[in-house]
């Protein structure tokens, strides 16, 4: 039995698919589990995982479990973990990040609660067989970051155009992770799992509107203008103020592509091309 944190969200999702897919059995965690939605077959139970006693009852017969760190928290990981040890769990594999090494407050993601380090650091301390996926920027970011902007028009207004990633598609980094969870290939190894290609702001933007027939282009706005817009839609000022330190450090240099999801799955990596075409029927407005 495989029990699955953040269960419902962009990665646990087909994270759970991809396990069922292969015929493991699933637990997974959600704090709402009448909206969850999750395939047939999945033992759906009702927990918080920041709080380890609401599903200590459920790690009975586990073997692996994933961690997601924005679940999961800190102290709770911890915690967690020693409960899972104890009724017999044998692996954890942990969700992080490629710059979870970076000082902590250039980690824009900590200011949305992610705890990649102490997570990872968690995992690799429980004495269990630990798995860390330090994945690259999600391919679904992009999405929420200008999924509106392309339902309403043709125009993405943002800083940095030629600041790079190399995103990953959830079920890329799921695939690695079904892995880690069922095998003890990949035990103690901190993987480090990327997209294929480096790409753009400008790019990926193009790249939207190649797969949905439309004439998209990137607008580069002054990164104060920037700011205020992002602050003005409600994004926490912190998280806007590092994100945007993290855009003008690496600006107009490639990132780096790691190839180990090509080495690990034995096929290449989705292209953004691929996400895009996937996500399609998100970027177009209602009714057309």
């Amino acid at each position: 039995m495989i029990l699955v944190t953040g269960a419902t969200g962009t990665i646990g999702r087909p994270l759970v698919d991809a396990l069922v897919s292969e015929g493991a059995k699933v637990r997974a965690v959600t704090r709402h589990p009448l909206a969850a939605g999750l395939p047939a077959g999945v033992e759906v139970i009702q927990g918080d995982p920041s709080r380890p006693d609401t599903i200590a009852p459920f790690l009975e017969g586990v073997t692996a479990l994933f961690l997601h760190p924005r679940a999961v928290g800190t102290p709770a990981a911890g915690q967690l973990l020693a409960l899972a040890r104890q009724r017999g769990a044998q692996r954890v594999v942990a969700l992080s990040a490629t710059n979870v090494d970076d000082p902590l407050d250039q980690q824009p993601s900590r200011y949305h609660g992610d705890r990649n380090k102490e997570v990872e650091d968690a995992a690799v301390a429980s004495g269990l067989g630990w798995v860390s996926l330090r994945a690259s920027s999600f391919a679904s970011n992009t999405l929420l970051a200008w999924g509106a902007q392309i339902r309403a028009g043709d125009v993405v207004r943002g800083p940095y155009a030629t600041f790079a990633e190399a995103p990953i598609h959830e079920r890329d980094l799921a695939g690695v992770g079904a892995r880690a969870l069922r095998t003890d290939a990949l035990v103690g190894r901190r993987l480090e799992l990327t997209g294929p290609q480096s790409l753009t702001h400008q790019q990926m933007v193009a790249i939207i509107g190649e797969v949905t027939g439309r004439p998209l282009r990137y607008q580069e706005l002054p990164p104060e203008a920037a700011r205020q817009g992002m602050v003005a839609q409600g994004l926490p000022e912190p998280f806007v103020e590092a994100l945007l330190a993290r855009y003008a450090r690496g600006v107009g240099q490639a990132a780096p592509v790691s190839g180990e999801v090509e080495k690990l799955l034995g096929r290449p990596a989705r292209t953004y091309a691929q996400w895009a075409a996937d996500h399609a029927a998100a970027f177009r407005a209602p009714g057309s």
